[in-house]
């Protein structure tokens, strides 16, 4: 009798995730079957990742998953917390503004420069370097 195969094909690209693979200086060789498993265990670690982050998402009522809730979610599961937080971008602090943009002055530029403006304005002849 022939054996059936009950597993399916991965969604990633084995040659991608063989290539990332072999970044690694160790590693010369990577056997099939080997390259099926960190295949599938890759895409069920991205799934658990986006189901905890959805979760997350819905508390906040949002619709979109940000970096926040990613975060959020790998806090608090311990061990993916463990190995994956220090690696993950710190969120970005929210600005407070203050006064508006357009009550502040913008700093002159520094002495021998130009600033942007005049370099894409057509009207203006230069006026700096023709001395």
């Amino acid at each position: 009798m022939a054996e059936e195969e009950t597993s399916t094909r991965p969604e990633f690209p084995l040659g991608r995730v063989k290539k990332i693979m072999k970044l690694d200086k160790d590693i010369n060789k990577i056997n099939s079957e080997a390259l099926h498993v960190i295949t599938y265990s890759t895409e069920l670690f991205l799934h658990f990742l986006a189901e905890k982050s959805a979760v997350v998402t819905v508390e906040k009522k949002r619709k979109t998953v940000n970096l926040d809730h990613l975060r959020t979610a790998v806090k608090r599961h311990q061990p993916t917390s463990d190995f994956l937080l220090d690696s993950l971008p710190l969120p970005a602090q929210p600005v407070k503004h203050t006064k508006s943009v357009s009550d502040k002055k913008a700093p002159p530029p520094p002495i021998g420069t130009r600033r942007i403006d005049d370099f894409f304005s057509k009207g203006k002849a230069k006026t700096d370097d023709s001395a």
